[in-house]
């Protein structure tokens, strides 16, 4: 395993503000991650698991303890042989957690396996995938999680947790509710399979469709489309810093639903329950590409914060309140920041 000491923050989180970490320890192999856990332990540190950073806000103190990150990749699939023509029936694919996430996606999408099409362009590693449910487009990580290897740091020792086991919910399962920094993710098993993603897809996967006369809707094909939206939308974060999307959506009763709807707001009648897209509540406040203590609402996609001149949390703070503060005042509702914070 590789030790770093004294890391700025701002250098592993892609929003790109933070102090510095006393220790950063890369982990390489399954052998170094009990041992990554009793360096810290062994000087009565804290510690705190980072995957690529890409949902993770850091404060301007730092972190006083042991940051640990997963460096361990790799994709296998069972059966090991697989083409559109010879796979009729699901597919394992185990992840190792320190793979791109969007490298197993291009994994699948070329092996014609549907499940994951939709999560392309999400960054972050694929350990971390389960931790907020990552989800887009319609499609999130829980409709094909099967399991994951672990480490439990409580028990301290390798254990597999069965889906059923993460309590999966919008942006949410035990990792970041009520086991924070217990589990460190080896690996994920998904179960997917050769075919197409169900139609009617997301909104706006549909308008790229019909706007370019599109009829392949293959595993790839989602992908390219769906690369082609995120491209048009979302900033990268190595350009330009920023954590994805900032704040959850807000999801409804089916009552609330229908009041919202009287008023005319969109609401999204998806398969994981209604809810109204937060970057169009912070869109009608006026906000959209508004620049707030350094921070930049993205003018493409609201729901994004881009870190374009800000230089502390603190600014970053403001801005959040402030737009906070406006959705609550136009619409009642309180919007919940996404990224975790460190």
């Amino acid at each position: 395993m590789k030790i770093r000491e004294n890391v700025p923050l701002s250098e592993l989180t892609t929003m790109r503000l933070g102090g510095p970490a006393r220790f950063v320890i890369d982990v390489e192999n399954q052998d170094d991650v009990p041992a990554a856990f009793a360096f810290a332990k062994d000087r009565n540190l804290p510690f705190f698991i980072l995957g690529g950073g890409a949902n993770t806000i850091a404060k301007d103190a730092g972190f006083d303890g042991v940051i640990i990150r997963n460096a361990i990749s790799g994709i296998t699939t069972y059966p090991s042989s697989i083409n559109a023509s010879s796979v009729a029936g699901p597919v394992q694919m185990l992840i190792m957690g320190g793979t791109p996430w969007d490298t197993a996606v291009a994994f699948a999408c070329e092996r014609d396996l549907t499940g994951i099409e939709a999560l392309s362009k999400i960054p972050g590693l694929s350990g971390a995938a389960p931790v907020q449910n990552i989800g887009a487009y319609g499609q999130d990580i829980s409709q094909t999680f099967e399991s994951a290897y672990v480490y439990d740091t409580k028990d301290q020792a390798f254990k597999t947790l069965e889906k059923s086991d993460f309590g999966f919910s919008y942006r949410k399962s035990i990792l970041n509710t009520t086991e924070p920094n217990r589990y460190f993710v080896i690996s994920i098993t998904l179960v997917l399979h050769q075919g197409e993603m169900p139609r009617p897809f997301y909104n706006s996967i549909e308008r790229y469709i019909a706007e370019h006369g599109i009829t392949d809707f293959s595993p790839q094909s989602i992908r390219d489309i769906v690369s082609h939206i995120r491209a048009d939308k979302l900033p990268d974060p190595k350009v330009k810093p920023s954590a994805g999307s900032f704040f959850k959506n807000i999801y409804l009763t089916e009552e609330a639903a229908a009041a919202a709807e009287a008023k005319g707001y969109p609401v999204y009648h998806g398969h994981d329950g209604l809810k109204i897209n937060s970057g169009w509540l912070i869109e009608q406040c006026d906000l959209k590409g508004e620049l707030l203590h350094g921070i930049r609402v993205n003018p493409k996609a609201a729901l994004v914060l881009i870190n374009e001149s800000a230089t502390s949390y603190q600014d970053l703070a403001a801005a959040r309140a402030e737009i906070i503060n406006k959705v609550q005042a136009k619409f009642g509702f309180t919007l919940e920041q996404e990224p975790v914070e460190l």
